[in-house]
């Protein structure tokens, strides 16, 4: 077979637009999400003034610079793809609320993406980023920042100190402040010496304390269920009230 790696299903325009959903905010979706698409298909082009887009689920690698093609989008989702880079041109998208760039091969990010500044929510986690550009701080309107499971060592202050940031989920990455874990309290308490004396040695308070002491643990031994004596038959089966009543005395026998 010609090319390599593998295919995926070809998109025509009529499925493209059977795939059209009217979302319950009103706006118009292409859904195709969990196609088997490995090449972006250029036929949606006629369908370039959907409001949302979601090619999720996917197989491909490569964005084209087509994608500026969409400028009524608002809301990409691009997750769980094979995507290495984002072209230049995802910048010029500049009614985007909502970038889902989740579960991809993401190394680096174009200095391009700084321009969404209608950006909400951006996720970008389970990525292979070791850094991110100072300058994502110029999202000023972004409320929620996926960077999770990514290989970064350390987000930018601008970035923290987002005005509107909500939510900031960076688990899993090697940044300094989770490398050293604190050690887990114990909570039970140990002794680290025992003494054994007469209880003549003992003054009144002492041998008073250790009375008490020795009182608590017989308490708590008396409220411990002990085995049942009784004999138990777990495999025989009493058909009837009469047999149930009768069967110790038959199983003994």
């Amino acid at each position: 077979p010609k090319g390599k790696g593998p295919q995926g299903k070809r998109i025509t325009l009529k499925v493209a637009k059977n795939s059209v959903r009217v979302a319950f905010n009103g706006r118009r979706r292409l859904d195709l999400s969990k196609m088997g698409i490995a090449t972006f298909p250029k036929c949606i082009l006629e369908l370039a003034d959907v409001e949302e887009l979601d090619l999720s689920r996917n197989m491909l690698k490569k964005i084209p610079n087509i994608i500026e093609k969409f400028q009524n989008l608002m809301w990409l989702d691009l997750h769980s793809n094979q995507l290495d880079e984002l072209p230049a041109a995802i910048g010029t998208l500049h009614n985007l609320t909502y970038l889902n760039l989740c579960n991809n091969k993401l190394k680096c990010l174009p200095e391009e993406l700084t321009l969404l500044r209608n950006l909400r929510t951006l996720n970008l986690g389970l990525n292979c980023l070791e850094t991110i550009p100072t300058t994502l701080g110029t999202l000023r309107e972004l409320i929620e920042l996926g960077l999770f499971d990514n290989a970064l060592t350390i987000i930018p202050k601008s970035v923290k100190k987002l005005p509107k940031l909500e939510k900031l989920n960076v688990k899993r990455n090697p940044l300094p402040e989770f490398a050293e874990e604190e050690e887990p309290i114990d909570t039970v308490k140990r002794v680290e010496s025992l003494y054994l004396v007469e209880k003549k040695d003992l003054c009144s308070s002492c041998l008073q304390t250790c009375q008490g002491e020795r009182d608590e643990l017989h308490k708590l031994e008396d409220m411990t269920p002990g085995p049942s004596n009784k004999p138990s038959f777990p495999s025989l089966v009493t058909p009837n009230s009469s047999a149930r009543d009768n069967q110790e005395e038959w199983r003994m026998k």
